[in-house]
């Protein structure tokens, strides 16, 4: 029995799996954080990316 508990307190084979899984969840909840926070700024950045694309669109259309 002693021998046994001996083995499974040195067996490490499942730690890196676990490692990885709790890495890519932080980095799961600073991605959502991040979103969280920078969400209404980015979506106004890319409508006004979007409106001025479109207004030259609309420019070349015009005068073609």
């Amino acid at each position: 029995m002693r021998n046994f508990i001996t083995r499974f307190a040195k067996d490490e084979s499942g730690a890196t799996a676990i490692e990885y899984g709790l890495i890519a969840a932080l980095m799961a909840v600073a991605i959502i954080a991040c979103l969280a926070a920078f969400g209404p700024q980015m979506k106004a950045a890319f409508a006004g990316i979007g409106d001025t694309m479109d207004g030259a669109k609309d420019n070349d259309i015009t005068a073609g």
